[in-house]
């Protein structure tokens, strides 16, 4: 029994490999939990989990005749990780459909998979986990043109069957920000609101410490906002076969 969520937002900065992570975390008190990172061309995850001195990585296993997906799967913090290389070497070498198949054979071993995704939806490897997932999180800072570049994951991902799981409002240094869009927000995007998560020293320190916020710091106000938005993911099971040939036979997005 397996979900996959993407967690995704319209440009980068706002925190989305934090969320990830910090989701993860509390995801997995309850489930078994993998995190992959499927942003091959900006990858980042490795810094935040430790993990910048592994060996196997997910370019490895994206290139033909390339390692299997086993050798690039790390148990840190009570999750199951894959990182991905940060080479531009390793990104040319790297063949996005692949992903597909390292979805499928990860959905055998696991509940709940996040899928922490690229920012910009130019490119087959920047949509294939949004494409993938069963359910996309939607990171957003609290403005009007954050909300517009979120509107466009979520409808892209709904053109392909991706349903949206929620939001996170990320780095507020105002709640009174979150206020004044709540409405439109919870107007245009599916899914509730699952959290405002302040903008934390906290979550900067521990990206330095080269560990997840809820490792580094789980009594921090923001830790305890990315709990709030994990019980109210409302975690949706399917059955691990089937979810496995979902992916394997997903459809290529072509540039648009």
């Amino acid at each position: 029994m397996v979900e996959a969520f993407a967690v995704a937002s319209g440009k980068g900065g706002t925190g989305k490999t934090t969320s990830t992570l910090a989701l993860g975390m509390a995801l997995a008190e309850e489930y078994d939990v993998t995190v992959v990172d499927a942003d091959t061309g900006m990858a980042n995850l490795l810094f935040h989990a430790g993990l910048e001195t592994v060996e196997t990585t997910l370019h490895d296993v994206l290139v033909a005749d390339g390692a299997p997906v086993e050798a690039a799967v790390y148990e840190r913090f009570g999750m199951s990780v894959v990182p991905c290389g940060t080479s531009l070497a390793g990104f040319e070498s790297a063949e996005p459909e692949r992903l597909r198949e390292v979805v499928a054979r990860l959905a055998a071993d696991t509940e709940v998979i996040l899928l922490d995704s690229p920012a910009t939806l130019g490119s087959k490897a920047a949509v294939l986990p949004v494409v993938l997932a069963d359910r996309v999180v939607v990171v957003l800072q609290p403005t009007i043109p954050a909300l517009s570049d979120g509107l466009k994951v979520q409808e892209y991902a709904h053109s392909y069957g991706t349903d949206t799981a929620g939001t996170i409002f990320n780095k507020v240094t105002d709640p009174d920000d979150v206020d004044r869009i709540a409405e439109k927000a919870e107007r245009y995007f599916e899914g509730p609101t699952l959290a405002t998560v302040p903008d934390a020293e906290a979550a900067r320190a521990a990206r330095r410490a080269g560990e997840p916020l809820l490792a580094h710091a789980p009594a921090s106000d923001a830790a305890a906002a990315y709990r709030r938005a994990a019980r109210q993911l409302d975690v949706q099971l399917g059955e691990a076969g089937a979810v496995a040939d979902r992916f394997r036979s997903a459809v290529i997005p072509e540039r648009r």
